[in-house]
């Protein structure tokens, strides 16, 4: 019997993308995303937020790179990989990320300008209707974890 491991989230970039390029050529993206919900609690309204880490590989990494900034609001589909390293004092620390497969840009048309790099194309999808960003290269066997 197997299993399914599907996230899908919709929240504002924390920070900036960071970009390493790995060797063999391969690029990767990472940025913290916020999700918030509010509920009542004792007759007030009350928001909670929870930062997710989000993971980009290779082509959707690029592309995340040149449209997506501090702030942006962006659906993402994805799923959840664990993964452990050993922190200054040798300590043995666990991180989850949310590996994306694909985003959407949301917002206004104005949004979805590339920034700082000087191009003035929008990201287009497979299909050319605009916003819908898909790494068809990603798959488990091309992850280092």
């Amino acid at each position: 019997m197997s299993g399914i491991n599907k996230v899908i989230l919709v929240g504002h970039l924390g920070k900036d993308p960071e970009v390493r390029h790995l060797d063999g050529g391969v690029t990767v993206a990472s940025f913290p995303l916020a999700t918030s919900e509010t509920y009542n609690k004792d007759g007030k309204r009350v928001e909670q937020t929870e930062w997710h880490n989000i993971v980009l590989w290779r082509g959707l990494a690029e592309v995340a790179s040149k449209y997506l900034q501090k702030g942006k609001l962006v659906y993402i589909e994805g799923k959840l990989r664990t993964r452990s390293f050993e922190d200054k004092e040798k300590v043995k620390k666990y991180i989850t990320e949310v590996v994306a497969e694909n985003f959407t840009m949301l917002g206004r048309k104005s949004d979805f300008e590339p920034h700082a790099n000087g191009e003035d194309h929008v990201a287009k999808s497979e299909d050319g209707m605009g916003n819908v960003i898909k790494d068809p290269v990603m798959d488990d066997g091309d992850l280092p974890f």
